[in-house]
């Protein structure tokens, strides 16, 4: 085994197709928006070279500003809730069911492998009112409230948009810090067990430091995967009302394809990607030092 890795010639055979799908798939199209951004225009009407012009316009586009506000606060609150959701119900398929949680855990789990657009719809139908008005409202009749046009705020698009990614996301960030915990040497349980180390302080000074590379994985994952949300939003209410709830995924998206401004959307694409390594390289800063102390 060690001689067939060993040869240069048989690394290039089995890595090279490999390498040349992921570069063409991956690298090139990034390189390619990359010089894009440079230029302005479409391919009807051509491109100018424009430099740095349209980092400019962006910095001084309101709409894109508040597209950022939109994406960033949502990745944080969602982030937050999936991952501390996700890690108590990895405590209770450890500590409380044990060997029990299988079907709570593929329950849960569920949602995860539903189609993101039919899920933003069926939360649609929850918040519903009118002639198909759906069971929020319903209940809020029942208790002597008035019908409620939750999808016609600000505050209620993005809460009903948050509550339904941590519900399609909290079974797998659960699974994937249950993974984690199940590494956690029993030794060590018993050990701080043995020591008077119970309940919250088990996991206050145990589990948790050990559980922190886990943790700091499904931050980076979580932060990524919500910063870049696009049709969840889209099919939820367009990005309403108005634009107030439109990520800027979705604002690339009406830049390149509504307004064929390939340039500068390309320009909001690069933004993105700066936004998503600058949460990353913080998140890795702060695990870092953690270790550390």
């Amino acid at each position: 085994m060690n001689s067939i890795f060993g040869d240069r010639k048989t690394i290039v055979i089995l890595l090279g197709p490999a390498l040349l799908v992921y570069t063409l798939l991956k690298v090139v199209p990034v390189l390619w928006s990359f010089g894009l951004s440079f230029f302005k225009g479409n391919t009807l009407r051509g491109f100018t070279f424009v430099g740095l012009d349209n980092f400019a316009t962006f910095f001084g586009d309101d709409a894109a500003i508040q597209a950022v506000k939109v994406s960033v606060g949502f990745a944080v609150v969602a982030t937050i809730g999936q991952v501390t959701l996700g890690y108590l119900l990895a405590l209770l398929y450890v500590f409380g069911l044990r060997k029990g949680s299988t079907l709570l855990r593929t329950i849960v789990f569920f949602p995860a492998i539903l189609p993101t657009v039919a899920v933003a719809l069926l939360f649609k139908s929850y918040v519903a009112v009118g002639e198909n008005q759906g069971p929020v409202n319903d209940i809020i009749n029942f208790f002597g409230g008035g019908s409620i046009e939750v999808l016609a705020s600000t505050y209620g698009t993005m809460l009903t948009a948050v509550v339904m990614t941590l519900w399609t996301s909290m079974g797998f960030y659960a699974i994937l810090l249950y993974a984690g915990l199940l590494d956690i040497p029993e030794e060590v349980l018993e050990s701080a067990r043995l020591d008077g180390a119970t309940g919250w302080r088990l996991v206050r000074h145990v589990v948790l430091p050990l559980s922190l590379p886990i943790l700091m994985s499904s931050l980076i994952f979580s932060l990524n995967s919500t910063l870049k949300v696009f049709d969840s939003l889209l099919a939820l209410n367009n990005g309403g009302p108005g634009t107030s709830t439109a990520p800027l995924t979705l604002y690339m998206y009406r830049t390149s394809f509504e307004y064929a401004e390939y340039g500068y959307g390309s320009t909001i694409a690069l933004v993105l990607t700066l936004l998503c390594l600058v949460f990353t390289l913080a998140i890795f800063r702060s695990s870092r030092s953690r270790m550390e102390d």
